[in-house]
């Protein structure tokens, strides 16, 4: 009968196995030992039915095992998706995930940064807003789609040439006149850069294309007076079209079939991020897809290793283009 697994100790284990209790403490934290005394631990691990106390090792390595992800919310699919991940790639290591939503709040960002550093997290994954944002100095901390700095990693998909890919596709595919719909930023990210190397992508291959880049915080409102503008009001509407995420995309797709317009038939649509309907059905639109969960397991990778040295401060991943039926693809 095995013993009472809340009596049982490490000196039960070294006595069982016929080993010293450092010998026990190394394999139980994964340290080079002869493989003979390997076994015999491990055997009587199993035999005792021995648990690490996570309170005790707790309190002798001063570690949590517990990582803080700091983002808007889970409305947003690429949120959602970007949460699954990290918490997946957080559990396999190991580690716990600790969920902070900020709802765009500039204030609640660094007073949750505060929080979760007094909670004694080992690392902190964020995505955040706040121009005056204060990055704690004691703990590893790791941002998505935003540089802050030199000393600050930032794990981010390759927008720019997201963007140029979206330009070239669109090319490709067909379209002579363009557009690019994105919603402005008074900070400089990431995501910024898609309309930047769709315009690059444009110029390249001699696209004619605009503009529409309403501020930060707008509604559809902008969008559907410059489609109206550009595919009702004009000699020579629009033919294509780059959204700088799926969900502008959806709401594009909405107001160009309001018009009684067709697409892809009309206007064909790409946009960006690689979101599916209900999250594993259908594909929202074509679309520059970005490598959510490469995404994650990067930035838990770096932020557990505890060791920038060396790292660069952006690390951009690589994106694919995806059709999704807002596009006219050949045979």
């Amino acid at each position: 009968m095995k013993n009472d697994k809340r009596s049982v100790t490490m000196v039960d284990v070294a006595r069982e196995a016929g080993v010293a209790l450092g010998t026990v403490s190394k394999v139980i934290n994964g340290l080079p030992v002869g493989e003979s005394y390997r076994r015999k631990v491990e055997a009587a691990v199993q035999k005792l039915d021995y648990h690490v106390n996570p309170n005790a090792k707790f309190l002798k390595s001063e570690r949590t095992n517990t990582i803080a992800l700091i983002l808007p919310n889970t409305i947003i699919p690429f949120f959602a998706l970007l949460t699954q991940y990290v918490n997946m790639a957080l559990e396999k290591r190991g580690y716990k995930m600790m969920l902070c939503f900020t709802e765009y709040d500039h204030h609640r960002e660094q007073e949750l940064i505060s929080m979760v550093v007094q909670n004694r997290v080992d690392g902190i994954i964020a995505l955040t807003y706040d121009p005056r944002l204060e990055v704690p100095d004691n703990v590893p901390f790791v941002t998505v789609d935003r540089f802050l700095g030199g000393s600050v990693p930032c794990v981010a998909s390759d927008n720019f040439t997201g963007g140029r890919l979206a330009a070239a596709k669109l090319a490709e595919l067909g379209c002579h006149r363009v557009a690019c719909l994105q919603v402005g930023s008074v900070l400089t990210t990431e995501p910024n850069k898609r309309k930047d190397g769709f315009v690059s992508g444009c110029m390249t291959a001699g696209l004619t294309f605009k503009l529409c880049n309403p501020p930060d915080g707008a509604t559809a409102e902008p969008f559907e007076v410059f489609l109206r503008q550009e595919l009702l009001e004009t000699d020579t509407p629009l033919d294509g079209l780059f959204c700088s995420t799926d969900l502008v995309a959806y709401q594009a797709i909405g107001i160009i079939r309001s018009f009684g317009l067709r697409v892809p038939e009309d206007v064909q649509v790409i946009g960006f991020d690689g979101l599916r309907m209900l999250g594993d059905q259908e594909p929202v639109c074509s679309s520059i897809v970005q490598p959510i969960s490469e995404l994650a397991e990067t930035a838990v990778s770096i932020v557990i290793s505890n060791d920038f040295a060396g790292l660069p401060p952006l690390i951009c991943l690589p994106v694919t283009y995806r059709p999704g039926g807002t596009t006219r693809e050949k045979d």
